[in-house]
């Protein structure tokens, strides 16, 4: 069983995917958005190629804990990935921070702004979820 993080934004998705045993989260890639058929059409080469069974979903909660309009934009696309992978679950997973702890880490790692963003979405789709993992776990 391996899971796929997706922290999605209007002009990318950011991919990460579990190990095998489910332990650790890696980057898999930034999937640079056209259109919501060209996404899902990719969304799925992913899935088949990682034998994903589960979508971990980052989803853009207030600091406040509510829920603004980027959750509600996610929870839309999040329906279209439902309903073109019905056998694949989905979790939500509060992403509070994921973008600012992956900023952190590349700025620590000294990575160049230009190549911070190319691969920042992808670094907070790790973070997402390696949390998750991490929760399951404990």
């Amino acid at each position: 069983m391996r899971a796929l993080a997706l922290d999605i934004g209007d002009k990318t998705i950011g991919v990460a995917a579990s190990d095998l045993l489910g332990i650790t989260a890696q980057g898999v890639e930034t999937i640079r958005r056209t259109s919501n058929k060209d996404d899902l059409k990719r969304l799925g080469e992913l899935v088949k190629n990682f034998e994903a069974t589960t979508f971990i979903i980052g989803l853009p909660k207030n600091m406040d804990g509510t829920e603004g309009t980027r959750c509600e934009l996610v929870k839309k696309f999040a329906e279209k990935i439902s309903a073109a992978f019905p056998t694949v679950n989905q979790i939500f997973w509060d992403e509070r921070l994921s973008t600012v702890a992956a900023e952190k880490n590349l700025i620590a790692a000294d990575v160049s702004r230009k190549k911070r963003k190319k691969v920042i979405d992808k670094m907070a789709a790790v973070y997402i979820l390696q949390g998750w993992l991490d929760s399951v776990r404990s």
